[in-house]
C-alpha cells in the first residue's frame, strides 16, 4: 500500500511507569487480527504504523482496543491519524517555527476536535514557562523544564476539552513521519 494508506496508531498509557506491561509483538499480533498490514511499532510506548484503507483504521483502532481489554485486561485508547494528518502535525508545529529547542517540544493528539467553548476555557498561564498551542485536534507543547515538571497533563487536557489525548516527545513524532514514508 502506498504512503497515503498508512496511519499512526497511539495508544495511551501503554508500558509507561511500570503499568500496562505489554510486549510490542503482542501490539503486532493484535493489529494484524484487527486487520492491519505493514505493521511497525517504535519503542515500548505504544506506537505503531500501520497500512489500511482510510474506511478500514477506525475499525482497526475499535478492535485493537476491544482486543487490548479482552485479552490483557488492559484499558487504553488508542488514537489515530492518517500519513496526511500526520505530516501536517509536523509541519505545522508554531513553536519549531519560533526557532524553540526541539528537545522541549511535543505533540499531543486528540481522539476527536474539541468544541470552542471548551477549547477556549484552557488557562493559558497553568504552567508557567511552558507552552502550548491547539490547533484543530492536536496540540504543541513547548515544556521548558520538561514533561515530568508540566501541569498540561493528559488529565487536564482531556477533563477541559472532554477528549482523550495521548502525546509523544518530538523526536518520538519526527520518526514516526520517517516510518510513515517507507
Amino acid at each position: 500500500m502506498g504512503a497515503d494508506r498508512r496511519h499512526v496508531a497511539l495508544l495511551r498509557g501503554v508500558n509507561v511507569g511500570g503499568a500496562n506491561r505489554l510486549a510490542m509483538a503482542d501490539i503486532r499480533a493484535l493489529f494484524a487480527d484487527a486487520g492491519a498490514a505493514d505493521i511497525e511499532t517504535y519503542i515500548q510506548s505504544g506506537n505503531v504504523v500501520f497500512s489500511a484503507s482510510l474506511s478500514e483504521a477506525q475499525s482497526i483502532g475499535s478492535r485493537v482496543v476491544e482486543g487490548l481489554a479482552n485479552r490483557f485486561k488492559i484499558r487504553s485508547p488508542v488514537v489515530l491519524r492518517d500519513a496526511a494528518a500526520w505530516r501536517a502535525l509536523v509541519i505545522g508545529n508554531p513553536f519549531l517555527n519560533e526557532g524553540a529547542d526541539a528537545d522541549t517540544l511535543h505533540a499531543i493528539c486528540l481522539d476527536a476536535r474539541p468544541n470552542q467553548i471548551a477549547a477556549a476555557s484552557l488557562d493559558p498561564d497553568r504552567s508557567p514557562d511552558d507552552s502550548f498551542r491547539l490547533v484543530g485536534a492536536d496540540i504543541y507543547l513547548r515544556l521548558a523544564n520538561g514533561v515530568a515538571r508540566t501541569k498540561l497533563t493528559n488529565a487536564w487536557f482531556d477533563s477541559c476539552l472532554g477528549v482523550v489525548s495521548t502525546g509523544r516527545n518530538w523526536r518520538t513524532v519526527l520518526r514516526l513521519e520517517e516510518m510513515l514514508g517507507a
